[in-house]
Parts: structure tokens; sequence; C-alpha cells
């Protein structure tokens, strides 16, 4: 029905009537009329469409759909009769008995409504259809009339009225109003099968918290469509109709949250539904069927083995077992959780990028000699390990500069597999002992598939994210896929990281020491950048992070002197100067951020 449809208007005198009902009477006899009007309009509709060129299952779905109707306008009918029962007076001895109930002429008016619209709208075309449009009005007329003079003979007790109970017998099935096709912002829907206690809730609520994604329930998906199109069993439909009524919900959300990439639903225990849901989405759907052995199940539900089974026993009738032959990922998870986890994740992230790695030119990073020299030894030595090591890169200062002796760090990256280990820490080693103490050596080594099943810590983040953006790298082994980090990504991780930055920023402050200037200092320009980040403002290097500290909204300037003024005091031990104006700055954001979070 469109937008258009006039409303069903009662005579007047039928409304005088109604006042006297109670407010939730009158409340409840305007919801059950508006929806016995709504229902008459999508039976027009479906009684239009079966009449079209449909298909035999298409039209066997109409009729069902027809059945359910009909069975749901007959109930509104009789909420109606229930709720202007209380209108009738006390009986008169020469009351007569009418032929029909208040609710059937109201109904017959509803119907009168729609035809005088669907006629009108017709007229234009249709001279003969034009020549019928003044006679149902007229009807229309007359019908109000007689239904006004009976609510008044009823109120007066002059009429009496049949049981309203119809006893009514139809079908069961439904089905939707309108085929149903996959919003184009609907990118991706994860759908869980199983048996009982397999793990199909715990899995979609950890994509949940893992990704953002929105997670609906189907029992909730079908039962909210068929009270959107006045249905009352919905899991009566053909597969195909059953698809298309669990679109409409996720349909919907996804028109309004454009942003939101990934859905999950859950449980599957139809197979025959989901394989047309699967046709309609096609890769957009992913299934996960999860098993476990009955015994592990059993223990995981803290029931007992006959009340498991029990439930096992109903989903495979209905053809939850099935749905094991068509999913695109069948997990054992009758192991750990780490590992559960793990291959989630490679399910739910978003595919991973191909990066045209750039090999460096240490020369270009302005690294001392010998740093160099030691640098472009470790890179050889990445590569002549061969295949577990997949990557090999500076990060931090090293790569984006500027690197200060006595002040920088040489920061290591490397993605390879476990049995590269030893290798490579061999190679660390042979490194640092290069170097002789020109700087201090941090490696982060991580295998490919925690990278893949994005075991990140907030930091590993940020660097995959520089080398997304083009970063150069020591070593990168042909082919190398590494997981997207988006910027929601790293402001996501910096709220994480955040906590633990001021805490150790609160430690450090409060046994300030010449020998504490370094690190309070970096932290300091960390914590800025993560609150920075969640403002949406983005800047690099630690002069420029600082004085973009004034966006923050309601923080007192930060002064601190340049870089090369902190790091000058540092390197000739006279840092009394900075330190007192770096914690000065500390105290500052420390008291604004204690600040913000009493706020909240």
């Amino acid at each position: 029905m469109t937008a258009h449809v006039p409303p069903l208007v009662l005579p007047p005198r039928l409304i005088r009537a109604a006042t006297v009902l109670p407010p939730k009477d009158r409340q409840r006899l305007d919801d059950t009329l508006n929806r016995l009007h709504a229902t008459n309009g999508r039976l027009w509709l479906a009684e239009d469409r079966v009449r079209g060129g449909l298909s035999e299952a298409e039209i066997a779905d109409c009729k069902r759909e027809i059945d359910q109707l009909n069975a749901e306008r007959n109930n509104l009918a009789e909420r109606v009769d229930e709720v202007l029962a209380a209108l009738a007076g006390p009986p008169r001895a020469d009351a007569v008995l009418h032929t029909e109930t208040l609710s059937s002429v109201l109904d017959r008016l509803s119907v009168l409504t729609l035809r005088i619209w669907r006629s009108e709208e017709a007229a234009p075309f249709d001279a003969a259809v034009a020549q019928r449009v003044p006679l149902l009005h007229a009807q229309h007329a007359a019908l109000s009339e007689a239904l006004d003079v009976l609510a008044a003979d009823v109120a007066a007790g002059a009429r009496l009225l049949p049981t309203p109970a119809r006893f009514k017998l139809y079908g069961g099935g439904t089905a939707t109003n309108e085929a149903i096709s996959p919003s184009r912002h609907l990118h991706r829907v994860i759908a869980f099968g199983g048996l009982s206690e397999s793990g199909k809730s715990t899995g979609a609520d950890y994509i949940r918290r893992l990704v953002g994604a929105q997670r609906f329930k189907i029992g909730y998906l079908l039962r909210q469509a068929a009270h959107h199109h006045g249905l009352a069993d919905p899991y009566r439909l053909s597969p195909r109709r059953q698809a298309e009524l669990l679109l409409e919900d996720p349909n919907r959300f996804a028109e309004a949250h454009v942003g939101t990439g990934l859905f999950t639903i859950e449980s599957v225990h139809d197979d025959e539904s989901m394989a047309e849901l699967k046709i309609m989405l096609g890769e957009r759907l992913q299934v996960v069927y999860l098993s476990a052995p009955f015994d592990v199940r059993v223990a995981r539900s803290g029931s007992t083995p006959h009340a498991v089974a029990a439930k096992d026993a109903v989903k495979i009738q209905r053809g939850a077992d099935k749905v094991e032959a068509m999913a695109d990922h069948v997990i054992d998870n009758s192991g750990s959780v780490i590992d559960l986890r793990a291959r989630l994740r490679r399910i739910a992230e978003t595919p991973r990028l191909t990066v045209p790695l750039q090999i460096a030119d240490l020369s270009a990073l302005a690294l001392p000699t010998a740093v160099a020299a030691a640098t472009t030894a470790f890179a050889d030595d990445m590569r002549s390990i061969g295949e577990p090591v997949r990557l090999a890169a500076l990060t931090g200062s090293p790569s984006t500069g500027p690197w200060i002796a006595g002040w920088s760090d040489v920061d290591l990256f490397v993605i390879a597999e476990h049995e590269g280990t030893e290798p490579v820490s061999a190679a660390l080693k042979k490194y640092e002992a290069a170097l002789e103490g020109l700087a201090t050596v941090g490696l982060t080594l991580a295998t490919p598939d925690e990278l893949t099943a994005r075991r990140l810590t907030p930091r590993l983040a940020f660097v995959l994210h520089q080398l997304q953006d083009g970063q150069p790298v020591l070593h990168a082994s042909a082919g190398l896929e590494l997981p997207v980090i988006s910027r929601r990504d790293l402001v996501m991780a910096g709220a994480q990281d955040l906590p633990q930055v001021i805490l150790t920023m609160r430690r450090l402050r409060a046994g300030a020491t010449p020998t504490c200037l370094r690190p309070l200092y970096r932290h300091l320009v960390l914590a800025v950048r993560l609150l920075l980040r969640e403002q949406g403002v983005w800047v690099s290097g630690p002069d420029e992070i600082l004085a973009a500290a004034a966006q923050l909204p309601g923080l007192p300037t930060l002064t601190v002197p340049a870089l090369v003024a902190v790091v000058d005091e540092w390197l000739t031990r006279s840092s009394e100067g900075a330190l007192q104006s770096v914690c000065t700055a500390v105290d500052h954001l420390l008291a604004w951020y204690a600040a913000q979070v009493s706020a909240a």
C-alpha cells in the first residue's frame, strides 16, 4: 500500500458512542481498526498479484499469503467486536437480532473505502470505471449511515448482535507482500549454523565486538516481518519467500546505516531457505557451520544429555544438520577459544590487501653510516633465511625521521613463520653487535597467521597502516598480503591503548627525575596523538603533534620546547629546564584528561 491510501473514517454517532469507553479500550479500538484496514489493503494487493503472470510456486505463495491475511483479518474483526461489546445497552423487550456484528460492517466499510480509492486511481484511464465512482461514493455514504443507525440502536438496546466468534479456517502458509531484493548497502553477511550449544551465539557476539557487526537473530527477523505484514506463521513459507522475508530488516538497517560493513544472522536451522538466501546474496553471504562432539556440547550447556538431544532433534527436523553440506566454512569448535576466534577473524576480516611494497633506500633515511651498514646487513640476512621470513621493516623514527643518535631507538618489524624464529633471533643478535651500542634495538616479530587473524596490538595496527600507506621496507616476499587497517581501526586501537599510556605517563610523572625526560616526553607525544585521532586530527612529528594539542577542546596550551632543544638537554645531561616544561605539560594533560573522564 502507498502513503496516500485513504484512512478508514468512522461515522459520527459511532465515534460519539466510543467516547464512553475507557481510554485503554479506545486506544485498542483505534489500533485494531487501523490494522484491520491495513490488512484489507494488503489483501487487495495480494489478490491483484495472484492474478498476474506468476509462476506456479509464486501463485502458491500468494495463496498462502491470502489465506493468512484473511485469518488475520478475522482475528482483528473479533477483537473489534470484543471492544465494541461494551457499547451495548440493556436489551429492550422488543429488541431484534441483527444479521451481522459491528465489525462486519466496519470491515465492509474498509473494503469499500479501498475500492473507491482504487477506482479513482483507474478512472482517468477507464471510462466505465469513472462512471462507477459516484455510485461507490453513494454506497459508502449509505453504509456509513446504516452503521451509525446500528450503533445507536445497539447502544439503546433496540438491536442485538450475533456472537462475534467467526470460527474461520484458513491455510497456515504465509508469504511476503512483494519480492525482496538485497540492498546495495548490504555488503557482507555471516550466517551461523550448527546444532545445540555448538557456539553459534558466542561466535556471532564475538564478531559483533570484534568489528562492530550488526547482529540479527533469524527468529526475530521472521517475527518482525510477519508483524509488519500482518502474518502469523512465517515458518510455513516456501524457502524462497522465507529468504526474502529474512532480508527485510537487514535491508532497512543497511539503508539507514550505510557505514555498517558486516551483518551476522543466527541460528540457521533450515538449509533450504539459507540456500535461497545464498542465491540472492552470492558471495556477500558466508555460511559458517560450527560443530562439536555431543559430549562437549552437553558439558557446555550445563544441562542434561537428554535436554540437549531433544533440542538437537527439533533442529534436525528443520534441516539444521544439512546446513553443514552447503556451508562456506565448517569449524570444529571442540578446541580452544583462541582457535575459534582466530578462524572467525579470518572470515570476518575485510579482504586482505596485497601491498605493492617498496624497498627502502637506506641512504635517503639519513641514518649514521654504521647504523645504515648494520641495517643493510640485517636486511640481507632476512632475505637469506628464505620463505619463513615474509617481511622486515624499520618502524618509527628510523623510517619516518628524524633519527637522532643517542635519543632514537631502532625499531624492527618482522613477519615470519614460527619456524623462522631462531634464524631471526640469530640475525638480531648479529645486528645488535654491529651497532656497538649506538642504539637500543626493539623487535616486533609476528606470524602471518596472527596478522590474518588480526591478533594485533594497537602499536602493530599503526605499523601495518603505515606499510599500507606506502612506507618502504627492508625486505618483502612476493605476493605478501596484509590486513587492511583503516583510520577507524586506528582510532579504536588508540582508544584501547590510551588508558595504558595515561597510566604509564602518570607513573613517570610521579617519580620524575632527569632520567625520566625521554620516556615522559615520548608518552606525552603519544597520548596527545591518540587523543587527536579521536577528534579526527591526523598529524605526525612530535613538534607538530604537541602544537596541534590546542585543538583538544578545553585543554590549556602545552608549552614544550622543540624536539631539538629537548634532545640537546637530554644528551648534555642538563635537562632540568626541559624536564620542568614537559612535567608542566604532562600535568595540564593529566588534569584535563581526569576532568573528561569525570564528566563522562
